[in-house]
């Protein structure tokens, strides 16, 4: 990536997630950056591409996350805590403003359009991936859970950038034990 490109992509990522994707402009992005727009232009055709360059930055991100949780985890129960943790701790960050996919779906609602279709790629991974990690954790029906631990994900990130992000994330920690402790119910080890 050249000095440009990621100079570009940086400020108008910054930008994105404080003010919104529509609020922003490529006057505004090119000036933050300092850049001209010809250079604006030859690495992003349009600014439907550089917000999903956005998006997918954000993307590589949350997946780097994940991945570490995985690698730095030996038993499947240590992980799920390891990626909600990592949620948790991003929404107590200081310039927390939500979901960056959920706010962009928001401005995007039309199903074909590049950035939703970016959006619902980057949750459809998250899905899978937090089923598969879940399908290795005794006694639990992965694929509601996983949907379950979504929706709790989504539900935290929509409310803690709306109050106190520390009951927020004291709870959303909550409803992920309450996951975990769904396979005593069904007879799975309730040990690690």
């Amino acid at each position: 990536m050249s000095e440009a490109r990621a100079r570009l992509l940086d400020t108008a990522s910054g930008l994105f997630y404080a003010e919104g994707l529509h609020a922003v402009g490529v006057e505004r992005i090119v000036a933050a950056a300092q850049v001209t727009r010809a250079t604006l232009y030859r690495h992003f055709p349009g600014k439907d591409d550089l917000v999903v360059a956005y998006l997918t930055q954000a993307d590589k991100a949350i997946r780097a996350q994940v991945a570490a949780a995985r690698s730095e985890n030996p038993t499947a129960v240590q992980v799920v805590r390891a990626v909600g943790q990592s949620i948790a701790d991003g929404i107590r960050g200081p310039w927390f403003r939500g979901c960056a996919f959920l706010n962009a779906v928001a401005e995007y609602p039309d199903p074909e359009h590049p950035v939703h279709q970016a959006v619902l790629a980057h949750r459809q991974w998250f899905l899978a991936t937090v089923t598969e990690i879940l399908a290795a954790v005794d006694g639990i029906d992965p694929e509601p859970a996983a949907r379950h631990f979504v929706m709790l994900r989504d539900g935290a990130m929509a409310a803690g950038c709306l109050t106190d992000p520390i009951p927020v994330c004291e709870t959303f920690l909550l409803g992920i034990e309450g996951i975990l402790e769904s396979r005593k119910r069904t007879g799975g080890d309730p040990g690690e």
